[in-house]
């Protein structure tokens, strides 16, 4: 590979490493994704076409070494270790400098974080490669070689239930 296309994989990272925070749920999992995910890249015989979408490329080479671990009962989903303002979901929006609206902005990013982490992994995942990995439906379905339908339909229901959660989560802080 030459010197571009090796800096274009490595441009992923991040993405690569909130995807992998998803699915594992674990930081140390999700780095070691990420690490044997470039090592697989950088070594493919086959890498994609200039021009091609290498960011689902490196997505679909680090969901299957996800796979292959669980199989193999390597890995198992664990609740989320990232200290606070580690993982990549912590950075909360840019506000005014209003020290208590920054406090609100980074509540409310905490509680939709640990909504998401609640979900099962087919609806955090999907949750994950709209919202914050930004992928369309035709790339999230090609992605999980399945119909935009079923995409459409999982994205539906993991909002509805991330709408259940979260409403749970404010009526009992506010009693």
């Amino acid at each position: 590979m030459s010197i571009p296309e090796v800096s274009a994989l490595l441009s992923h990272t991040d993405s690569l490493f909130r995807y992998g925070m998803a699915l594992s749920r674990n930081v140390a999992a999700a780095e070691d994704l990420v690490q044997e995910t470039i090592l697989r890249a950088l070594s493919a015989k086959r890498p994609p076409e200039p021009g091609s979408n290498h960011k689902s490329w490196l997505f679909t080479i680090l969901r299957n070494i996800w796979l292959n671990e669980l199989r193999k009962g390597r890995w198992i989903s664990q609740s989320l270790d990232a200290e606070p303002g580690e993982a990549a979901l912590d950075t909360p929006a840019a506000t005014d400098g209003d020290p208590h609206r920054h406090y609100i902005s980074k509540l409310e990013v905490s509680q939709v974080r640990d909504a998401i982490q609640q979900l099962p992994t087919e609806f955090r995942e999907i949750v994950m490669l709209r919202e914050y990995e930004d992928l369309s439906y035709q790339e999230i379905a090609e992605f999980l070689k399945c119909p935009v339908g079923t995409v459409m339909s999982r994205l539906a229901r993991a909002r509805s239930r991330l709408r259940t959660i979260l409403s749970a989560q404010q009526a009992t802080a506010s009693r």
